[in-house]
């Protein structure tokens, strides 16, 4: 199971049973424990705004613009994978299928293509700015506002518009 896979539209109610139920049928698969996940790093589906960076950012030093936006937003910092496997950010920040799915209000997809993997790990999310030079980017479809601009200009650009807000 994958946290943060589905978001919750209002808080839990109710009481959950189990009932044990007689089968004369041969178990094929037997549960053989439970094993919680090793924490660590930052838990992105709690997140209401998440920044990520994607391999158009260019390099690692340019990721400290993502992080100020993040920052300005109130929020979180994410990465696609070729961010991670690059080893510019840590594998905790992640998001798609072999990282983190998350659900924010708010998600900005920095110069990420929009790979069927990383849309994935955050189909669910409420609004998708995506800033890419790329016009036919996959992200663009999903979306719901798209900047055709090089990141690494409108970015500090837009972040310093936020901050004196």
């Amino acid at each position: 199971m994958q946290a943060g896979a589905f978001g919750l539209s209002s808080d839990p109610v109710g009481t959950p049973t189990v009932e044990k139920v007689d089968t004369d049928a041969t178990p094929q698969i037997e549960f053989g424990g439970y094993e919680e996940a090793e924490a660590g790093g930052i838990d992105l589906s709690k997140a209401e705004v998440i920044v990520s960076a994607g391999r158009g950012v260019g390099k690692p030093e340019n990721l400290a613009i993502i992080e100020h936006l993040a920052k300005a937003l109130k929020g979180e910092y994410g990465a696609s994978r070729p961010v991670v496997d690059s080893e510019w950010v840590d594998h905790s920040r992640q998001v798609g299928t072999t990282g983190q799915t998350v659900s924010p209000k708010l998600y900005v997809a920095c110069g990420i293509s929009g790979a069927i993997q990383h849309l994935a790990g955050m189909k669910k999310s409420e609004f998708v700015v995506a800033i890419n030079t790329d016009k036919d980017a996959p992200i663009g479809e999903v979306s719901d506002v798209l900047v055709v601009a090089d990141l690494k200009e409108f970015v500090p650009i837009l972040t310093e518009k936020i901050q004196s807000i």
